[in-house]
């Protein structure tokens, strides 16, 4: 059952169609997309300990989570509309306990909480370099595609300095800037341990990457099999399915030993 929360002006209750999980979206911001699910799939979470989500928007991925571990989630959101939508979203699935939502810039947060004290880092950050592609006239929409408030190695840099030692960090971005995000993160002292190309199809270059690295990490990576998205027949795959909406006694898709 979910509770009921007071929903602004043009917002919606979305349905996540995953253990009984709801969201709150809106046209007027820019909603979650098939990256932010694949990312929540992807990294491997410890059962109990302590996740960060950076750019966390309406807060999908800590959502997510929720099915695949009991640690304790925390969210960072620097646009304040995003960030309430985020918590009214966790009330409405009595997730207060779980998900703690911060409004703020990723570039000062460990000023606030601390350096090196989680266990797993998330991000799906903003894919293009300011002052790049079309500049879309919805402020929201243009803060969620171009680095306007933080470059990637901004994003890297926070992402070090908020996971411990030993431990891991997740990202989704394009594969066009790869070797951009493979210098910066060893830069910063995180090595790529695991890597997944996505496909729309089986004939069609990848159009997203999955990457998960070690906080000073020794080398060592592995080249995960391609997730191909839609079948001959335009229909998502097995695997699409099954990381979507999981087995028919709704347990997700890859909540054992995956990324281990």
């Amino acid at each position: 059952m979910v509770k009921e929360v007071a929903l602004n002006p043009g917002e919606r209750l979305d349905d996540l169609l995953t253990h009984q999980l709801h969201i709150i979206q809106s046209r007027d911001v820019f909603s979650f997309s098939m990256d932010a699910v694949l990312l929540a799939r992807f990294a491997a979470v410890p059962p109990r300990g302590k996740i960060l989500d950076l750019c966390s928007g309406n807060g999908v991925i800590p959502l997510l989570l929720t099915t695949r571990t009991k640690a304790a989630i925390d969210a960072v959101e620097i646009q304040p509309r995003l960030a309430d939508m985020a918590r009214r979203s966790i009330a409405a699935n009595e997730l207060e306990d779980r998900i703690a939502v911060y409004e703020g810039d990723l570039r000062d947060f460990h000023k606030k909480i601390g350096q090196g004290i989680y266990d797993v880092v998330t991000v799906n950050p903003p894919y293009m370099p300011a002052g790049t592609g079309d500049q879309n006239e919805n402020e929201h929409f243009a803060m969620a595609r171009h680095e306007r408030n933080g470059t990637l190695n901004d994003i890297v840099a926070a992402c070090a300095r908020l996971v411990r030692t030993g431990g891991r960090v997740a990202m989704v971005h394009r594969p066009s800037r790869l070797v951009e995000i493979l210098e910066t993160m060893r830069k910063w002292k995180l090595e790529p341990k695991r890597m997944r190309f996505v496909h729309p199809s089986s004939d069609s270059e990848a159009n997203m990457v999955l990457i998960e690295a070690a906080r000073d990490g020794k080398p060592e990576l592995r080249m995960l099999p391609p997730l191909i998205v839609y079948n001959e027949q335009r229909v998502y795959n097995e695997e699409l399915m099954q990381i979507y909406y999981g087995d028919r006694t709704g347990k997700p898709a890859g909540t054992e030993g995956d990324g281990q």
